[in-house]
């Protein structure tokens, strides 16, 4: 196979049956990704060797031996490629989910990131091809786009970008995709006792990322597929506070940025970070902060 330069950012979908294969002796000089949407691959580099299954993610550094292809017994392997030059941050993301000889598996990535990484890599396709002011493509995404795999399979050109705008575009967008991958699966292994159940980890998350969000106990216990009364207990357990106080402490400090970076009035703090009212959200901020938000934006207004 023929290796691509180092200099290229090349982005390219296959949808391949059995008898596939690509091999590479002494490596390639750029980074490889592949992300699985359907079937499976079945992934050597230098004396690492795995399943590439729907979810996952791999990433090949360069250099290094490599041999790839359909799985023995699967009846086809659909899946996004992007040749590139990582970014310095991307080793620090990938370090986790390393195989050995320059590879790395993000396995299983949750099924609700999957329409996003598709969305991104449709955008690495089209953003290789992008040029200033040029008019917008008249065609819409492939029906495949959404990773359903519905009808027939759709054929995409890969592109070459390069350098320039187009390029920075592209690893934009793979840069996301690999956000989504890195911080949404688990490296093997990498669960350790202390850091207390995945369940309440993953709420306290839910609560950081939109504290103004109308959270209750229940619809907290939802999203995490536990009966109010068990998630309660559980929360309370782990944390050494109900919900409903986490909640709160969220709230107040996220209204408290509020105030030190915007100028939307008190009023307009307590509906963004949740509080049904100016009063409530006055009383629990006092009781956290040990003065009025009025009081807290002009201490820090006078002493900067």
């Amino acid at each position: 196979m023929s290796v691509p330069a180092a200099e290229l950012t090349i982005v390219g979908h296959y949808d391949k049956a059995p008898g596939y294969a690509t091999r590479r002796p002494a490596g390639s000089p750029s980074w490889l990704l592949l992300w699985t949407e359907a079937g499976a691959g079945l992934v050597e580099q230098g004396g690492a060797s795995f399943a590439a299954r729907a979810g996952d993610l791999v990433v090949l550094g360069s250099g290094v031996s490599q041999y790839y292809r359909v799985l023995p017994g699967a009846e086809r392997w659909r899946f996004w490629w992007v040749h590139f030059q990582p970014r310095p941050s991307w080793t620090a993301w990938l370090g986790p989910f390393a195989r050995g000889d320059g590879c790395h598996l993000v396995g299983g990535v949750p099924a609700g990131v999957h329409g996003r990484m598709g969305l991104a890599f449709e955008r690495a396709l089209q953003d290789a091809r992008w040029v200033p002011d040029a008019p917008p493509p008249d065609t819409a995404p492939p029906a495949e786009a959404s990773g359903s795999g519905a009808g027939a399979a759709e054929v995409r050109v890969p592109a070459v970008v390069v350098a320039g705008p187009a390029r920075e575009l592209v690893l934009g967008a793979v840069e996301e995709a690999l956000v989504l991958a890195t911080a949404s699966a688990r490296p093997e292994g990498a669960r350790r006792p202390e850091e207390g159940d995945e369940r309440v980890r993953r709420v306290l998350a839910l609560i950081a990322a939109e504290p103004g969000a109308p959270h209750s106990v229940a619809s907290l216990a939802r999203a995490v597929a536990l009966s109010p009364s068990r998630f309660a207990h559980l929360f309370t357990a782990e944390t050494g506070r109900s919900p409903m106080q986490a909640v709160r402490e969220a709230r107040v400090r996220h209204a408290a940025s509020l105030l030190e970076v915007t100028d939307l009035d008190v009023g307009q703090v307590a509906a963004a970070s949740g509080f049904v009212s100016p009063f409530h959200f006055s009383r629990a901020f006092r009781r956290e902060y040990g003065l009025p938000p009025r009081d807290y934006r002009a201490r820090l207004r006078t002493h900067p």
